[in-house]
Formats: C-alpha cells, sequence, structure tokens
C-alpha cells in the first residue's frame, strides 16, 4: 500500500470511529439527546460498534490500524517503522475531523447543554453546579468526556497503569488474531475480534479512566474541544492528556514485546 493510501484510510478511518464514537457520547451526555441517560453498557457498545465500522471502512486502504498503538506494535513486531509517521498522521487529523463532526451533529444539543442553568449553574443548580465546579477545578469541562476521557479518581500511577493494562489487552488481540493475511493491518474477522475486544475492555477496564487504548482518539478530540466555540466549555484537562497518550504507546510496546517472545 501507498504513503497516501494509508494516510487517507486512517483519516476517514478515525474520523468515522471518532464521529460514532464520539457521537454516542455526546448522545448520552447530552440535554434534549433522545439517548441521553442510556448509561456505560450504550457507551461500550456504541465505541464498539464504532471500531467495527471504521475497520471496514478503511481496511482495503490502510489496513485500518486507527490507532497509534496499534501502528506502533505492528511496527515494533514487522521491526519497520518507515509508515509510522503516516499512520500517526492520518489518524491524529481523522481524530481531529471526527470531534469536529460530532459537534456539528450535535450542533443544538451542545447549545441547549451549556446554556442550562441546572448545568453550568446559576440559580437551582445546586448538585449539580457543585459537581460542575469541582470538574473545573481538575480542569474539565462540563462537556470535556464528549472528547477525550478523563479519571474517576486521580492517580497518576493507577491512571497510567490501567491505560497499560487496557492496551496490551487490545493489542495482543490484534497481533494474535485479528491480522490480516499479510499481516500489516486488520482483516475481516479481525475487525469483529477487535470491536468485541473493545468491548469487553469498556465494559471490564473502563471504569478508572473511561479506557481511551488510544492516542489519537483521545489527543485529536481534546484538541477539537480546546478550539472549538463552545459556551461555557471549560477547561480541556491538558494536565491529565499526557497519560491516554503515553499510557497506550507503553503498552503496545509491551504487548508487541510479549507477542515477539511468546507467539512469534
Amino acid at each position: 500500500m501507498s504513503s497516501s493510501d494509508i494516510f487517507i484510510g486512517e483519516t476517514i478511518g478515525t474520523a468515522i470511529l471518532i464521529l460514532l464514537g464520539g457521537g454516542v457520547c455526546a448522545a448520552v451526555t447530552l440535554k434534549a439527546s433522545k439517548a441521553r441517560n442510556a448509561g456505560w453498557l450504550a457507551i461500550t457498545f456504541g465505541w464498539g460498534f464504532a471500531v467495527l465500522t471504521a475497520v471496514y471502512t478503511s481496511a482495503p486502504l490502510s489496513g485500518a490500524h486507527l490507532n497509534p498503538a496499534v501502528s506502533l506494535a505492528l511496527a515494533i513486531k514487522n521491526h519497520d517503522y518507515s509508515t509510522l509517521p503516516e499512520y500517526w498522521g492520518g489518524q491524529l487529523l481523522g481524530a481531529m475531523i471526527g470531534a469536529t463532526l460530532v459537534w456539528v451533529a450535535y450542533y443544538g444539543q451542545f447549545h441547549a447543554h451549556l446554556t442550562d442553568k441546572e448545568i453550568v449553574g446559576g440559580p437551582g443548580a445546586q448538585a449539580t453546579a457543585a459537581k460542575a465546579v469541582e470538574a473545573e477545578e481538575k480542569g474539565a469541562g462540563p462537556v470535556l468526556g464528549i472528547f477525550s476521557t478523563g479519571p474517576e479518581i486521580r492517580n497518576v500511577v493507577q491512571n497510567l497503569a490501567t491505560e497499560i493494562i487496557g492496551t496490551i489487552v487490545l493489542v495482543l488481540a490484534v497481533l494474535t488474531q485479528g491480522l490480516n493475511d499479510k499481516g500489516n493491518g486488520l482483516g475481516t474477522l479481525g475487525a469483529l475480534i477487535t470491536s468485541l475486544v473493545v468491548v469487553s475492555i469498556g465494559l471490564s477496564l473502563g471504569g478508572p479512566t473511561g479506557y481511551a487504548i488510544n492516542p489519537a482518539r483521545d489527543l485529536g478530540p481534546r484538541i477539537v474541544h480546546a478550539l472549538l466555540p463552545l459556551p461555557n466549555k471549560g477547561g480541556s484537562d491538558w494536565s491529565y492528556a499526557w497519560i491516554p497518550v503515553v499510557g497506550p504507546l507503553v503498552g503496545a510496546a509491551i504487548a508487541a514485546g510479549i507477542y515477539n517472545v511468546a507467539f512469534a
């Protein structure tokens, strides 16, 4: 596959991943959404189906890595780092495009949510406003969770470990069961396996940090959150932003090492 195919495929695939994954977060979170308060099961299955759709769409072009951690693990496995810039660049751009499309699709809901006194503060806000103030003090605005992840308990060691562990599970599943015949991306069966693994990770390991397990999935939308003209959007929590980037990359390297020792 050519460099242009890789970049275009990863851009399109990651944009779809974030559009549908961020979209389910918006649907569950925002005021005036028909799916509001649908809960964690809706989010985990929404992200799983997002992975499935994105992989099937982009696999013919790029092998559908859609995740810098997966690209790094495959580079380590295959001892070939030459295409990492194309993969990582397309993934970050696609994540930003997908996050922007979530904002477009839910434009009215974002406005209704972020101008509601019960949510952003004001008379009658009481407990809801107190929670918003607490989040602001931690650096996270009231809709940041639609764009990127954040911990329920802020503990750097635990948060980093959670992201590393979740990514090891994901990458080992990809390397052992998900690859196409060329071994450079996900195959048809691999797309289904990977989407189910993402659901499993979300259900089992997503509680502490929101399971980024993908640096582009977290960083790209966080940048978009910082740039979008959202009223009362609050902070983008940059003090936490390095954990969902470093954790998955470390986890990917460990998983690739395990694969090369135990399975190769």
